[in-house]
């Protein structure tokens, strides 16, 4: 195993990088600019103008873009759209609609969750065949993005539909969030949708992108957030002394960068090991187990070492000109998108007395 980045990774880093350091937005206002940059391009396949890359670039491009708690929909539109379609496998009619439309800025999404069942297995949702059509019917929940997104990828009983964004039948109803992103809890109304866009047995390969996706954007949010935070100590002064050479905060701090490299273990585990080109049964429960180990780790450890970094901060965390309000806002929606620590913990047990 070689966790190191290799040429192309380090590239759409670097890119990603110079762009964060000549734009100021940090919010959809850098959308356009990413859309302009080729960055959206990066999975495509090259027959529609792609690079043809793979998990691992764009794995890299979410964790930078983390590190700087952008707030756009590359997760939603690459994570839970893009790299999910591409691993099920779609239509030539299917792709040639979507994948050019995401070239040129189309948001996609997910609807991963239903009422009380995060990451649902057995979707309550219904796909009923009509003629050359198929009839979308149930609830989801928390689905960001869901009031721009071209395209939906949702679970179903019988397979991944992909729903259009406006397609009549669909009803929005907004949801709060922690960082002010949109997200809907969606009712789909026999929502009629070609027969090509239902995607048998994709709802495993859905799972594990996005996983693994989210995984890379809490690696950046807590890389990012810790450099924040040991800057802050370091240069903030108490009783005359920078705060850092208080040993109370020099431990806590230690223990974020602690958290930090645990978690950034287990996502580069985690996206390597389904980055792998490897279909062996032995292989794919491998990574089952990194991704489960990975979300736990994210749902328990993330908020709490967040929770911290404000506390070191102090009054001026509270403060929502001050970047740090993005980074926690961003990781709590993350755990809860999760399912939270508790129903991780009871997911990751259950593989383990499986074994």
């Amino acid at each position: 195993m070689d966790f190191t980045r290799d040429e192309s990774q380090d590239a759409v880093a670097e890119v990603v990088v110079s762009l964060l350091e000549h734009e100021s937005a940090r919010d959809i206002a850098l959308w356009p600019v990413l859309t302009g940059s080729g960055l959206l391009a990066v999975p495509l396949p090259e027959r529609f103008g792609g690079d043809d890359m793979g998990l691992l670039e764009v794995s890299a491009m979410l964790t930078e873009l983390a590190t700087d708690a952008v707030q756009i929909p590359a997760l939603t539109t690459l994570g839970f759209g893009v790299l999910p379609l591409l691993a099920i496998g779609v239509p030539d009619i299917l792709a040639e609609k979507v994948f050019p439309a995401v070239a040129e800025g189309a948001v996609l999404t997910a609807a991963l969750h239903e009422v009380g069942s995060p990451f649902t297995t057995k979707p309550e949702t219904t796909a009923v065949p009509d003629g050359m059509t198929v009839r979308i019917s149930g609830q989801k929940v928390a689905v960001p993005y869901a009031d721009t997104a071209r395209w939906i990828l949702v679970p179903t009983d019988g397979g991944v539909a992909v729903v259009d964004g406006d397609a009549p039948g669909i009803t929005r109803t907004a949801s709060p969030t922690s960082d002010g992103v949109p997200e809907f809890s969606l009712t789909f109304d026999s929502v009629q949708i070609p027969a090509e866009q239902l995607l048998p047995d994709g709802i495993a390969d859905l799972h594990r992108q996005a996983l693994a996706c989210m995984g890379s954007v809490a690696d950046g949010l807590l890389k990012g957030v810790l450099a924040l935070t040991a800057e802050h100590v370091r240069t903030r002064e108490q009783f005359g002394r920078p705060l850092a050479e208080f040993q109370a905060v020099a431990q806590q701090i230690a223990d974020v960068y602690v958290v930090s490299r645990t978690l950034h273990a287990a996502a580069v585990s985690a996206n390597w090991a389904l980055a792998q080109d490897d279909a062996s049964a032995q292989h794919r429960e491998r990574t089952d187990d990194d991704l489960d180990v990975l979300a736990y780790t994210v749902a328990s450890e993330l908020p709490a070492a967040l929770q911290k970094c404000h506390h070191l901060h102090g009054g001026i965390g509270v403060d929502v000109t001050h970047p740090l309000h993005r980074y926690y806002s961003q990781a709590k929606d993350i755990a809860r998108w999760l399912g939270g620590e508790s129903f991780r913990l009871d997911r990751l047990g259950a593989r383990c007395s499986s074994t």
